[in-house]
């Protein structure tokens, strides 16, 4: 299981479906594209696509939503999600309670950026237990490099 200078205590991963996302775009807006890897005991699973004018912060969102996307319906072991976005991080841990609160609007009153991908998002989550992990990004985390490299295949040309 690619982990280097782990948070997690030990044997936390154990059993687990572990799961790296990542974005990327060539400019922002301009042609973006998403990774995630997922690994499961000896098991791994490459995803990554893109579209041809988004955002950043989009591509971020999808990789995590096609990953969540991507686990067996029938999966009943915890789920780890490991991403170097502190936008999708903090999104989906903290501050999504408030904006479905106040009807998908943040603390200034303006609609959510991407609200079409957090309420996916959102959704997918509530659907099964997972673990929302941050890594630092081009640090060599494994699992990390390998969904930014996905992420990159995935931009269009």
């Amino acid at each position: 299981m690619p982990r280097k200078n782990s948070k997690l205590e030990a044997g936390a991963l154990d059993g687990a479906l572990v799961i790296y996302t990542d974005g990327a775009c060539s400019g922002n807006p301009g042609p973006g594209g998403w990774g995630a890897v997922m690994y499961h005991g000896k098991r791994s699973k490459e995803l990554f696509g893109g579209e041809k004018e988004t955002t950043n912060n989009r591509m971020e969102l999808m990789g995590a939503i096609k990953a969540l996307e991507a686990v067996r319906p029938g999966f009943k072991g915890p789920v780890i999600l490991f991403t170097d976005s502190t936008y999708v991080l903090k999104g989906i841990t903290e501050w999504i309670h408030g904006w479905k609160k106040r009807g998908w609007k943040k603390g200034d009153k303006k609609p959510v950026v991407n609200k079409d991908l957090w309420q996916r998002l959102d959704e997918l989550n509530a659907a099964r237990e997972v673990r929302w992990e941050w890594v630092k990004g081009h640090a060599g985390d494994i699992g990390n490099e390998m969904a930014d490299e996905l992420a990159r295949r995935g931009i269009p040309k």
